[in-house]
């Protein structure tokens, strides 16, 4: 084997026990939703059987293989997938601002959805689980929500340890979860083979012929089986496009048809098995041994989209919709292992609300699917505008292709709009504060900079006027601001209150482009002014760790050596203080002033060392 081959080998397991572990736990659930759903269930027949079975099995190769391993992971932002770098593909294919506003918002709201998948994904997945004990045990059952609440809250514990030396373990779990689906299916396949008839698309199309109505409704639990087909896209960065397509092609899509097809075998001879089709596949010696396996299988799920959470957030911060927070790098070799303490606890607090509040996996399928529906389309509309203006597609291509996966995307959503009062409202509501609260501060933000340039003179003026009429102070001066051409308020107070200025300064602006990394060569351009004054323009891209100290040293190449030891940090400390009538609601104004006032430290999140910081208060009226 060679090298490249071996290191796709092992990549591919790696993707395995990251990327697949929220779609491969849907067996679990997905056919008892079907056809024991308390939302219009299907009823047990053979011919509603195999219809079933040939939805989910044309729904997993149209929604997950066509759409997204061979289309979607194609639309790669330098290597990195997901909503995040979708939304920076569109931003720089439409510049004009009128056509990406909406866009972005969109955008937003699709990013804003992925969080509801992260709250839903650990309960639904841990419950589902853990209600095979009702199967193995009838008499634990009253303990199922208590040991459901305990792996939870031992999963959300260990986050902050990262899961750089968990992660080997993952796939090789993942591995063997797949082939013991494949081979319980097998073993019923091949009693019932009749059951294969269902590959056949014509058994979906008459089902939705002959109870249209039925169908309709029967996408909204039909959707479960799709679920985590965004993991696939949003993970890519991590492994690369080609591992996570071996692992789809090779092992996961193949393990899922033949546990379908297996569960559907079992329910044509024996119906009464609906009280939990996947557990009742097993022979009764193995029943506990499948608890603790698919339990392990469905922590994996879960950390999958737990960990896309955090960097959701690390994105959204570094594109300036959401505030600072502390971010913990848990690897110092993997770029994408973060923890984030904030979104952890509140995640936590959010799952154990909906375990208690729920109660069964089959009541929190009802609230699950349209997150899921909702990214997906969300997804689509952002990628056929990158294939039309960036892949330079016809128009009539584009509409075709990007049309037709919108379509199957739309249906499954409006489907699942019918749970809006069961559970549905949940994610929707979750979503709706999280793009309210991103915008207010995107929007803020603007607010404020639009101020802070009022209040400023312009760079060049101020460098000009202060020629020789201030002393200097031996050391260099770091001033950071978000626009390098306006004299930031940090240097005013600092001049106002000490009469001098440093023999050096520095002018440091912070730029997140929309790559998701620069090179560490690429991150720095400096411009001097004059003896005193320089310009330093530090570039990041948006999933890029923003540790200053490191980068600055890139600075020695264009002339300006910074001495860590001499080199004060000088940042603003900003109050704000609302102004009737300035614009914008009260409500909206007090909660950008909540999170602002609430926002992690400027020097914590690039890095500083705290013994090299300086912090000059002011005051700004919005």
């Amino acid at each position: 084997m060679s090298h490249n081959q071996g290191r796709t080998a092992t990549l591919t397991l790696a993707a395995l026990g990251v990327v697949y572990g929220d779609i491969g736990t849907s067996p679990l659930y997905t056919m008892k939703e079907i056809f024991d759903g308390g939302h219009h269930p299907v009823p047990i027949t053979p011919d509603n059987i195999l219809g079933m079975l040939s939805l989910i099995f044309w729904s997993l190769m149209i929604v997950v293989s066509l759409k997204y391993v061979l289309f979607i992971m194609r639309a790669d932002n330098h290597g990195e997938g997901g909503i995040m770098a979708l939304m920076a593909q569109v931003r720089h294919a439409l510049p004009e601002a009128r056509i990406t506003g909406p866009l972005m918002f969109l955008g937003l709201f699709g990013a804003a959805l992925f969080y509801g998948d992260s709250v839903l994904t650990p309960a639904i997945s841990v419950l589902s689980a853990v209600e095979g004990l009702e199967i193995a045990a009838p008499g634990l059952q009253t303990y199922v929500i208590p040991i459901a609440l305990t792996i939870l809250l031992g999963l959300f514990v260990m986050q902050k340890y990262g899961t750089a030396k968990v992660g080997t373990l993952f796939g090789p779990v993942i591995v063997i979860w797949f082939v013991v689906l494949g081979g319980l299916g097998i073993q019923h396949i091949l009693a019932t083979p009749a059951v294969l008839s269902a590959l056949n698309p014509m058994h979906a199309a008459m089902f939705f012929v002959k109870q249209p109505l039925l169908g309709f409704f029967s996408l909204a639990a039909a959707v479960l089986a799709l679920t985590g087909g965004e993991a696939l896209y949003a993970d890519m960065g991590h492994f690369g496009r080609k591992p996570v397509q071996i692992g789809w092609f090779g092992i996961v899509l193949p393990g899922l048809v033949l546990n379908y097809f297996g569960q559907g075998a079992l329910l044509m001879q024996t119906p009464a098995a609906i009280r939990n089709p996947f557990y009742l596949m097993a022979p009764d010696w193995a029943l506990i041994p499948m608890v603790v396996l698919a339990t392990l299988a469905t922590v994996i799920a879960s950390q999958a989209v737990i960990s896309g959470a955090y960097s959701v957030t690390q994105q959204a911060i570094q594109l300036g919709y959401l505030p600072r927070m502390n971010i913990q790098h848990t690897s110092h070799h993997e770029k994408g292992q973060v923890y984030v303490a904030g979104i952890n606890w509140s995640l936590l607090v959010a799952v154990a609300v909906l375990v208690i509040g729920f109660g069964s996996s089959s009541s929190l399928a009802a609230a699950y699917g349209i997150a899921v529906t909702g990214t997906m389309a969300i997804t689509t509309i952002l990628a056929a505008i990158v294939v039309r203006k960036l892949w330079g597609w016809p128009r009539w291509l584009a509409i075709l292709v990007a049309g037709s996966f919108l379509l199957v995307d739309l249906a499954y959503f409006s489907a699942n709009l019918t749970k809006l009062f069961l559970g549905g409202w949940f994610p929707l509501a979750l979503a709706t504060l999280l793009f309210i609260m991103m915008t207010t501060w995107f929007k803020g933000r603007a607010l404020l900079n639009y101020h802070r340039e009022n209040d400023t003179m312009p760079l060049d003026v101020f460098v000009e006027s202060i020629g020789g009429a201030a002393p200097t102070v031996p050391g260099t001066a770091v001033f950071l601001t978000s626009n390098p051409d306006r004299t930031p308020h940090a240097l005013l107070h600092s001049l106002k209150h000490y009469k001098s200025i440093h023999e050096r300064v520095v002018i440091l602006t912070v730029d997140t482009l929309d790559n998701p990394y620069v090179p560490m060569q690429d991150r720095v351009s400096v411009k001097q002014l004059n003896d005193h004054f320089w310009q330093v323009t530090v570039h990041f891209g948006f999933m890029d760790q923003p540790l200053l100290p490191d980068t600055l040293q890139e600075t020695t190449k264009h002339g300006l050596e910074l001495d860590e030891m001499d080199t004060s940090f000088f940042l603003g400390r900003e109050t704000l203080v609302k102004q009737v009538g300035m614009g914008w609601s009260g409500w909206r104004a007090k909660m950008f002033m909540t999170m602002f006032k609430n926002a992690g430290s400027a020097a914590s999140y690039f890095g500083l060392p705290p013994n090299r910081v300086v912090e000059l208060g002011s005051q700004i009226v919005l």
